[in-house]
């Protein structure tokens, strides 16, 4: 697996793997296969593993520290300062204040079982706290020794800026596959370009649609919460799986699958894909995505394959106006 460098100096392989699945959202998992397959992920090269408190909540960073506290060494952990969150796991809203920040991340670095976080986001901008008092907390952090670098999550142009001023942030994460492209439209994508700062990709896969795992709605468990997404609604996830037959169609033509032709084309775009499974035989296709290479064409012809405007169904739960903090 390549590694590359993504901002403030952080270097992490060219794929990360999104560990989110294997304890929250997508129905009940396999505690064994997620352990296997984490240790797998380090023996391949993929180990920028992206976590956070929300996961569970806590559930993920403690899983993640049962299946690799003999291997801290080898790999870069991202965690986040999510929504507000008790001990006892109630979720309270989205909280921005240095307090809560410098508490999450005391926490988080206990059920880590870990001394230091490679990379702390601020999970969702607090819009009542300054950005600049949430992120000189998080630099607060780094002086302490408790992070290395720190970044934010679903962030706009004017918040990254304003962020970025105050300490260098080496990592923005947004929602960005060829069924999201929000980010190369509302001046997100071109501002991250532009201040060094790296581009981490969540749902990389369109959440599943852009793999061979997900055809039908029959293909989700009963208590996963894709089928409360708009994209996953009858009539629009229809749609939506018929525009991936072109897609289907190229990755055909180039020998590889729906996967990892869709990683492909988001490595040609600079940013480094974190998708998420739970099985090992998913994160080795996942990964061969890195010998992938597609020329103008192609990358041309998988951008029309998925127009925008012909895409049913908003992204998230709540529609999110362009460039505003999600």
């Amino acid at each position: 697996m390549k590694t590359t460098e993504i901002g403030d100096g952080l270097r992490v392989s060219a794929i990360g793997l999104g560990a989110m699945g294997m304890s929250a959202f997508y129905g009940a998992s396999d505690e064994r296969e997620s352990i296997a397959t984490l240790r797998h992920a380090v023996d391949i090269g993929v180990t920028f593993i992206d976590t956070a408190e929300a996961y569970g909540p806590f559930e993920n960073e403690k899983l993640i520290a049962r299946a690799l506290g003999d291997r801290r060494d080898e790999v870069t952990i991202a965690t986040k300062a999510s929504a507000e969150t008790d001990d006892d796991g109630t979720v309270r809203g989205r909280n921005g204040t240095p307090e809560y920040i410098h508490r999450a991340a005391d926490r988080s670095l206990l059920h880590l079982g870990t001394d230091v976080i490679d990379l702390y986001y601020l999970h969702r901008v607090d819009p009542n706290v300054p950005i600049e008092e949430s992120v000189g907390a998080m630099a607060e952090l780094v002086k302490a020794g408790k992070v290395r670098h720190i970044g934010l999550s679903e962030a706009s142009e004017s918040t990254i800026r304003r962020a970025h001023a105050v300490h260098p942030l080496a990592a923005v994460q947004s929602e960005f596959s060829l069924f999201s492209r929000d980010v190369l439209h509302n001046g997100e994508k071109a501002a991250i370009d532009e201040l060094g700062i790296g581009f981490v990709a969540f749902s990389p896969l369109g959440r599943g649609v852009l793999t061979s795992s997900v055809r039908s709605l029959d293909d989700l468990a009963a208590d996963d919460a894709r089928r409360t997404l708009p994209r996953f609604q009858t009539d629009a996830f229809a749609n939506n799986r018929t525009l991936v037959q072109e897609v289907e169609t190229i990755a055909a033509e180039k020998g590889v699958t729906v996967a990892q032709i869709a990683l492909a084309w988001l490595l040609a775009q600079g940013v480094v894909p974190i998708p998420g499974t739970r099985r090992r035989s998913r994160l080795d296709e996942n990964a061969a995505a890195t010998t992938v290479r597609l020329d103008a064409p192609y990358l041309d012809r998988l951008a029309a394959a998925l127009p925008a405007e012909s895409i049913s169904g908003d992204r998230d739960y709540v529609p999110t106006p362009l460039g505003t903090d999600r």
